[in-house]
């Protein structure tokens, strides 16, 4: 799943090839994906890109002074397409949506982008809206991490509304926290050398350890990401990931090997010698809490 790193730097990418271009047309081809129309697609037509930015994981289109908005979910995606779009049967394959430009300058008419979501299970939402706050997704949004705004006093609020939850699932949480997802979690707490099930209500130590951590790892890799293209981003991130879906390779820190904890709807790896003091976490759904 696309998180806070790809998502900001595909919004960059999506920015420079087609802003200040023209749309032609948005073909939905499939119509589950389309979540909230509270304008036309239609209104589109004939309007500029003005800016491609992000709320959390969710992309922003500023077209004509509405909104196309975009969560790519788990297999969801964007590619960049140079040439005019063959035409294909509504359902059929991973297209769910083309936003297709009228030409201009660098800019091929009938180029634009395709919207794709891989496998069987469909999570990807498109929304057409006057305002992002119209989303229900974005209304509900935490504080962005990156935003200056963010400061570790407000991170320790976070935490102690959260109580004894783990700690795990406060980083991923989206209406406390916006952009982290499953994969930068693990590397955030690997940062912290933090076990995955340790309460969200720590002392003031291990809070600005995680801090710490948290904004390391996100900046460091909203670095490497800015710049490239969206097809050199999956790859880009992959390659980075310490933790995150290594399960049997060896800990770069440490050596120990990356093991991992099944639930029912997600998977986590983490190192036992660098988080959970050598101490190997059950991998089941009811796990024994780690204190």
């Amino acid at each position: 799943m696309p998180e806070l790193p790809e998502v900001h730097a595909l919004a960059g990418d999506l920015k420079r090839r087609i802003g200040g271009h023209t749309i032609e047309r948005l073909d939905v081809s499939a119509i589950s994906a389309l979540k909230t129309v509270s304008i036309p697609l239609s209104t589109f037509d004939g309007h500029t890109v003005d800016d491609v930015t992000r709320h959390g994981k969710f992309l922003d289109l500023q077209i004509g002074g509405d909104h196309l908005v975009i969560h790519l979910a788990r297999a969801g995606w964007i590619k960049w397409r140079e040439k005019p779009p063959t035409p294909r049967r509504p359902g059929k394959g991973p297209l769910a949506a083309r936003l297709i430009l009228s030409g201009g300058e660098g800019v091929p008419s009938g180029s634009g982008l395709d919207i794709t979501e891989a496998g069987t299970k469909k999570s990807l939402a498109i929304y057409a809206v006057s305002d992002p706050a119209d989303v229900p997704g974005i209304a509900r949004l935490g504080p962005d991490p990156l935003d200056d705004a963010f400061t570790l006093d407000v991170f320790q609020e976070i935490l102690a509304g959260a109580g004894r939850s783990q700690i795990k699932g406060v980083l991923r949480n989206q209406s406390l926290i916006a952009g982290i997802g499953n994969a930068y979690s693990d590397e955030i707490l690997h940062a912290a050398r933090m076990s995955p099930f340790k309460p969200a209500d720590m002392d003031a130590d291990d809070a600005a350890r995680l801090y710490g951590a948290l904004r390391l790892t996100l900046d460091e890799a909203v670095a490497r990401a800015d710049g490239l293209a969206a097809a050199d981003l999956k790859r880009e991130k992959k390659a980075h990931l310490r933790v995150h879906g290594r399960f049997g390779e060896t800990c770069p820190v440490c050596g120990d090997t990356v093991r991992q904890v099944i639930f029912s709807d997600s998977t986590f790896q983490y190192c036992p010698t660098c988080q959970t003091g050598g101490k190997i976490l059950a991998d089941r759904v009811l796990s024994r809490l780690l204190r």
